[in-house]
């Protein structure tokens, strides 16, 4: 090629091209780090709707929600978030129950390879992150919800019947942008349990 030729040009490969090809390398990695039977489904657990003098609140926990890949991918710096669903309805016998709550809380795990310690940020608490250099106390706060405020007392009628509902699920938005375009990879990461529901009475 004629390099005195004023029309030549090096072209570069695009940003596009380089997170597929990013994106392509780390699936592959990630692949082959999967294992059979590490499929099993997500569900929420211990739930509990209590009150203090002014709150109704709620506890729960998910289990099977740290699968392998998911670990993994932790471990090699991918910020991960668990988002819990809890909506609270006024149950009501001849119009549509009223929904007097949705509240959306999320966890979120960032992993620092160079200090080897998870930061673990609650939406619900206030003040900074938690920060533990142990794999199984960040699983714990990633995976449980304890104390989490839904109403205060007084917007509830004494004698009235209410419905808790509750899920949780992965979201994706925390994965790098481009491994969005790997569609078999993203369905690695799918996890969403059952709604739960306890209907109790103020």
């Amino acid at each position: 090629m004629d390099q005195n030729n004023p029309g030549f040009s090096v072209q570069h490969p695009s940003i596009f091209s380089y997170m597929i090809r990013k994106a392509i390398i780390f699936f592959t990695i990630l692949l082959l780090f999967q294992s059979p039977g590490l499929t099993l489904g997500a569900r929420l657990n211990n739930i509990i709707v209590t009150n203090t003098r002014d709150h109704l609140l709620v506890y729960m926990s998910v289990d099977g929600a740290f699968r392998e890949e998911i670990k993994k991918a932790i471990l090699s710096g991918v910020p991960v978030s668990f988002v819990y669903v809890i909506e609270l309805h006024r149950e009501r016998n001849f119009w549509p129950d009223k929904t007097l709550a949705e509240i959306r809380a999320i966890h979120t795990i960032k992993y620092d390879n160079l200090k080897k310690e998870f930061s673990i940020e609650r939406s619900w608490e206030t003040g900074d992150p938690a920060v533990t250099k142990s794999f199984e106390q960040a699983r714990k706060l990633m995976t449980e919800i304890d104390s989490l405020k839904v109403v205060p007392l007084i917007d509830l009628n004494k004698g009235t019947q209410y419905q808790i509902r509750a899920k949780a699920e992965l979201s994706k938005r925390t994965l790098p942008f481009y491994l969005h375009y790997v569609l078999f990879f993203v369905s690695l990461w799918d996890f969403e349990t059952d709604w739960y529901t306890i209907d109790f009475i103020y």
